[in-house]
This record gives C-alpha cells, structure tokens and sequence, in this order.
C-alpha cells in the first residue's frame, strides 16, 4: 500500500512540475540554508580547535592582578620564582618562561625591516616544535650567557639577507633603549594550519625571531607575567589551582588577587561563541523551512480541490478514509523530503567548492544532513495533515457530483 501511494505521488508530482518545483523551492532554501550555516560553523569551529592544539593546549598564564590598586614590586615575578615554581612541580611543567616578547626596527646592511622578537628558554622547542633546517637552535648557554643569538624564521631570513640560510649574518638592532649586533645561528620553518594561512594572507612585512627571554628581562629581572605549558594529560583546572595557591603563599598574597587564562579557557569560551552563534543563525535561516512548509499546505489545498472527483471515485470504489488521508500525507511528504534532498544537495557543494577556494579543510557532519532531510519530510507531514484531511473527510456522492 505505501509503494503504491508513493507511485501516485510522484505521477501527481510529475504532472505538475513547475508547480511542484516552485513547492519545493522554500524547502530547498531553507535546508540548504541551514546546512551550510551548520558547516560553516563547525568548520570554524575544527579550525580554532586546531589554532589551539598547535599553540599548545596545555598552555597557561599567570600574572598580578590589573585590578589591584596596591602593586609592590616583590609581586611581580623573577627568574628564581620561575625556578623554585619548575623545581616545586617537577614534571608537571613541560616548559616555563616569562612571556617576554617585543618588537623592534633591525638593520642589515642596507636592508631595514620591522622584526616582532619572542623570549624563549631553551627547550621552548619541546612544547612549540619547529623545523630548524639550518643551524640550531638556542641552546642553555644563550639563556644563561644572555648571548645576542637569534633564530630566525625562513621568510624572515631571505626579507632580510636575500638568502634562506643566514647562519652566520648579523644585523643591529635596538631593545630597551640598548644597541647591539645580533647573531643568526639557526633559521626555522613552521608549517601553518589552514586558520592560520586564512589569517595571514600573502607574506607578511614583519619578521619573526626567537631570542633568549633573559635578555629581554634585564636589567631589573622583574616579569608581569608568568607563562608555562603542563605535561600533556595534565587535569589543569587541579594544576591550576595548586599553582595559584603556591605562588599566592610565595608573594604573601591572596589566590583572587592572581589572573590567570589558561588555552582551555580560551579554547571553551570561543567554541562556546562559534556554537551560539552557528545556532542563532541557523534558527534564523530555519524559519525560512516554516514558510516552505506554508506553501506545502497551500499547494496540496489545491491539489485536493483539483483532485476531488479522483478523491470521489477512490472512496465509491471501497478507499476507506484512511486510505486517502495516508495518500496525501505521503504525497506531501514526498514534495518536501525532494526538496530537502535539493538542497542538501546544493548545500553541500556549494560548502565544499567553498572550502576548496580558500584551502580550508570543510566539516559537513553526515548526521546534519540526515536530520535535515528527516526534519523536511517531518514538516511536509506536519503542513499536509490538514489537506490530507479535508481530502479523506469529503464525502464520495459530493465529490462524484463536483464539477
């Protein structure tokens, strides 16, 4: 019986293609619509959890408190503290430093560039790994010796000295109000991910170097921040906590007078936004499945008008009321589950021609689609109960007798 009143369906369909299509036409947009609003947003979604697994997602930070009117100096943080903190949890810390960065004017030769340079301990390289394809890296004796050694980045290297393996070269720049000749003695490549190559666009004017952070925080060694990785694995709202309570007792401060922000936190908060977001719109986009819906109920009105001596003559010859009501609900369904198809259809294309324009890897969850085709048909059933139920309800010597 179900296959036979999805034959009569689609021949009801068919006979009416225009009709049909332009029927299917608000189901189309809004299927489509919210489709490919979900996947953008999960897209979005993958790539800033990928932006956090790349800058570490065990990384943290922790300062005195902007809020604080009674800052002393003993509150800010020395490299002892940031020994005794490593000393204190042991393997706990993968890797801790100052978060000591700057940006200055550098010279080499007759080349004149901005360069953004990162304070970094030695074994930096553990939690960020980088690619050094010459030279090496900063070693224990650049961060205890304060050495004026660079590594540099490979874009940064051929801007500045017009060749990829600058070992060796020199050039004069000024921190903190102190000139010296800095030496390159290993360059670096880092791989982007797909976020980060969206945000960057073509090559940047801005060079890019690691340098010991001791020299950045002399002369006075005193730091605002204290910046950190845990092991992997590491529970760090536990860590997190049992820092905080050891640095607050080490300062003779209270733990609600420290921020702190871990990668967590960031990663929480920004998926928590991307998903409100994807959700708000795409409710937005979902109203547009309510006025396809409308149309659904108006045209199949039409359709049991139209087909009222057929309705007749199906019930004169033994169809009882259920029988018709089930033929419309499948043919009202049908019409909108097509649409729903349609446009999942368009969706998904125009998404994935869409990420292949910009080199993003695009997520389109199989689990979406088949609730965007369920919820389609749902909402030709739900529109088409009425139609569905004039038409079984008309009585068979009226419909006979309709002209």
């Amino acid at each position: 019986m179900l296959i036979e009143n999805m034959i009569m369906a689609f021949h009801a369909i068919k006979a009416n293609k225009m009709r049909s299509f332009l029927t299917m036409l608000g189901i189309i947009i809004g299927i489509g619509s919210v489709i490919s609003i979900v996947s953008i947003g999960d897209t979005m979604r993958g790539l800033f959890s990928d932006l956090y697994k790349d800058v570490g997602i065990t990384q943290a930070y922790i300062s005195i408190g902007y809020w604080l009117d009674d800052i002393r100096q003993s509150d800010y943080f020395t490299l002892d503290d940031l020994e005794r903190i490593k000393e204190v949890f042991g393997d706990e810390i993968a890797y801790i430093d100052a978060d000591s960065a700057t940006s200055s004017d550098v010279q080499a030769g007759r080349i004149k560039m901005k360069f953004n340079f990162s304070g970094i301990d030695y074994n930096y390289i553990d939690v960020q790994p980088v690619d050094i394809i010459y030279g090496r890296y900063l070693n224990k004796g650049d961060i205890l010796g304060r050495r004026k050694n660079v590594v540099i980045k490979v874009e940064s290297a051929e801007q500045l000295f017009g060749t990829e393996n600058a070992v060796g070269k020199t050039f004069r720049t000024t921190i903190y109000g102190y000139t010296d000749e800095y030496t390159v003695v290993g360059v670096y490549k880092k791989e982007m991910n797909a976020f980060q190559a969206l945000m960057m666009g073509g090559r940047s004017d801005t060079g890019s170097a690691y340098i010991p952070y001791t020299i950045l925080t002399w002369p006075n060694d005193l730091n605002y921040y204290c910046h950190l990785f845990a092991a992997e694995g590491t529970d760090m709202n536990d860590f997190m906590s049992r820092l905080l309570t050891y640095i607050a007792k080490l300062k003779g401060r209270n733990a609600s007078d420290y921020y702190t922000q871990t990668a967590v936190e960031q990663m929480g908060s920004v998926d928590g936004v991307m998903g409100a977001l994807s959700s708000a719109v795409g409710g937005i986009a979902a109203i547009s499945l309510l006025v396809g819906g409308i149309g659904i109920m108006n045209i199949m009105l039409v359709s049991v008008t139209e087909r009222t001596r057929e309705i007749g003559i199906r019930k004169a010859l033994g169809a009882k009321t259920r029988d018709v009501l089930i033929q419309f609900l499948t043919e009202s369904a049908i019409l909108s589950a097509s649409g729903g198809i349609i446009g999942v259809a368009l969706a998904v294309s125009l998404v994935t021609v869409g990420g292949m324009a910009l080199g993003l890897p695009v997520i389109i969850k199989p689990m979406v689609i088949l609730l965007a085709v369920s919820f389609s048909a749902v909402v030709g059933i739900f529109f088409g109960i009425y139609p569905a139920s004039k038409a079984a309800k008309a009585d068979p010597i009226d419909a006979l007798r309709y002209e």
